[in-house]
């Protein structure tokens, strides 16, 4: 007698679900755990348009992203063939600490740290200048 309700067919796990981009990190043999961070399309809204802001007034020319293991970065160049001047970190491992997110100047210095992304890219906002009379 045959038990079709079960859903184990000759004992394999077909009835597993797996995503179609986890099935295919899969067969390139990376694992779940493996997956490289990445900013999230609400993130990279935040950054293109800080980035938009510094293209307009003419200081940056370029950006690279880069996804790793422990973390995402978003470089903004003068220039390609130069260092980056700012890179914008995401790095989960501490997200419960210092917060998540960071800006680090070309010199290494970190100009801002925090958990909001909002709040982190508020460095780059427009400083009053002074005028006098």
């Amino acid at each position: 007698m045959t038990d079709y309700g079960s859903g184990m067919e000759g004992g394999d796990d077909s009835s597993i679900v797996v995503p179609l981009h986890e099935a295919r990190l899969q067969a390139m043999g990376h694992g779940r755990d493996e997956l490289p961070v990445t900013f999230h399309r609400r993130e990279l809204d935040l950054i293109l348009r800080v980035y938009g802001h510094g293209v307009a007034s003419g200081e940056w020319r370029d950006y690279a992203i880069d996804h790793m293991k422990d973390r995402a970065v978003f470089s903004v160049y003068r220039r390609t063939s130069e260092v980056p001047l700012y890179q914008i970190h995401k790095v989960p491992a501490l997200a419960r600490k210092q917060g998540a997110f960071s800006v680090v100047a070309a010199s290494g210095l970190i100009l801002k740290r925090g958990h909001e992304l909002a709040r982190v890219l508020a460095v780059f906002d427009a400083k009053p200048k002074l005028v006098r009379a």
